[in-house]
């Protein structure tokens, strides 16, 4: 980096999400001099009693790095709500799982989130660092040269310089797309719908999910009582639900849900999504990363998106330290290769597995109806098993970067 070049960086990282934002709070804290480009500022303030429509379920290697990256402490104060069970069950035939914390020894599964606490609170921490700055709001880009001194333009004319660029623009990344990095990858003749609900009875710490052949239904649990729901449904379905007005949509949902919660008696404002599997052909190129959902976009129906782009940040943040300590360009080929053998196939089995499930319980074949409702008795009763199933969801084990150990 030129020290004399203010617009020059040893890392410009290309969104400010809640994936960017903790990857430039990881480097910045090992003295890099980092550029964040964000088009909008994130929500500060919100009423109370107001649940994001976005929430994820964070499991414990993501809250192990929001811990090292300072921001933990602040989202507990706007509003974090572990959940200690949960309780998952097949609509079209009699396969159930219950998953307890208790059984591995911990006091909760993970914790469900909204979306703007984990981004405000990482954004705060971004503040804090005299060898970071922000630009926000930050034009789109319009030119993007890498190799050995990767540049990028913006459309308001500003040209900035970086040892290594970093896309973390999301599903749609413009990045990408100007590196001329393809993806693979399908539609789901799904739509999610998303809301806030209140249920007849509490919740019980626990996540509820029935899996449906047009699609899962989930309550994720809120620490008022609430639940925040992710109902995949067939596109004209989702269309027709949305359309519905708030007391025939809870009548709608309470059916779905088998009343596993009793009456549905609020919703709040509703948000629908198609679903999509999208993996880039490569993370990398010389002078650029790609972290998060610029990298991969998985079914929802696991809550592990957001998860996979906190270990991308980690351990990409770990490689380039590694690097720069070692005396080796932080843009180089070489070096990038080795966090993206590190992540690339983790997240392809992650991808593999959510869409083997999506498939399978949206299959009507008879014989495959009755050995995935074996299968999920039989799991639930497999003891030691189980117990592994629960910790590597959890990412307790397996190859973890430090941040999240």
């Amino acid at each position: 980096m030129n020290e004399t070049n203010k617009n020059a960086f040893d890392l410009i990282v290309v969104g400010g999400g809640m994936v960017g934002s903790a990857l430039a709070c990881a480097v910045a804290e090992q003295g890099l001099q980092v550029c964040v480009l964000e088009a909008r500022e994130p929500q500060r303030q919100w009423p109370a009693d107001e649940i994001d429509l976005r929430v994820s379920a964070l499991t414990r290697a993501s809250q192990r790095i929001l811990e090292n990256l300072g921001a933990w402490g602040r989202m507990s104060q706007l509003r974090i709500s572990p959940y200690s069970e949960m309780r998952v069950w097949d609509a079209d035939g009699f396969g159930k799982i219950h998953f307890s914390a208790a059984e591995v020894g911990e006091g909760n599964l993970g914790h469900i989130v909204e979306n703007r606490v984990t981004q405000l609170a990482l954004w705060e921490r971004l503040a804090t660092f005299a060898n970071l700055t922000r630009i926000c709001p930050a034009a789109p880009v319009s030119e993007l040269s890498l190799g050995e001194n990767p540049a990028l333009v913006l459309e308001d004319g500003r040209r900035l310089q970086a040892d290594l660029v970093v896309a973390a623009d999301g599903r749609d990344s413009q990045i990408r797309q100007l590196a001329a990095i393809g993806t693979k990858g399908w539609d789901y003749d799904q739509h999610a719908i998303v809301a806030t609900i209140r249920p007849q009875q509490h919740h019980q710490f626990t996540a509820w999910q029935r899996f449906m052949p047009t699609g899962p239904l989930a309550f994720l649990p809120l620490d008022d009582g609430r639940c925040s729901i992710v109902w995949s449904a067939a596109p004209l379905q989702a269309r027709e639900l949305m359309a519905l007005d708030d007391a025939a949509f809870c009548r709608e949902l309470t059916r779905a849900s088998e009343s596993i919660l009793g009456e549905v008696l609020e919703v709040g404002p509703r948000g629908c999504f198609p679903l999509r599997l999208g993996h880039s052909e490569t993370y990398i190129r010389e002078g650029l990363a790609l972290v998060g959902d610029a990298a991969h976009a998985i079914h929802p129906l696991a809550g592990q998106g957001v998860n996979l782009g906190f270990l991308d940040a980690a351990t990409l943040a770990e490689v380039l330290i590694e690097a720069r300590s070692a005396g080796r360009p932080i843009g180089a080929f070489a070096t990038l290769r080795r966090y993206e053998r590190a992540r690339k196939g983790s997240n392809m089995a992650m991808l593999g597995a959510m869409d083997g499930f999506k498939r399978l319980f949206s299959n009507q074949i008879l014989p495959l109806k009755l050995a995935r409702n074996l299968g999920l008795n039989l799991a639930d009763h497999a003891g030691p098993l189980k117990q592994l199933m629960v910790r590597r969801a959890m990412g307790m084990v397996g190859e973890l970067p430090a941040l999240a150990r």
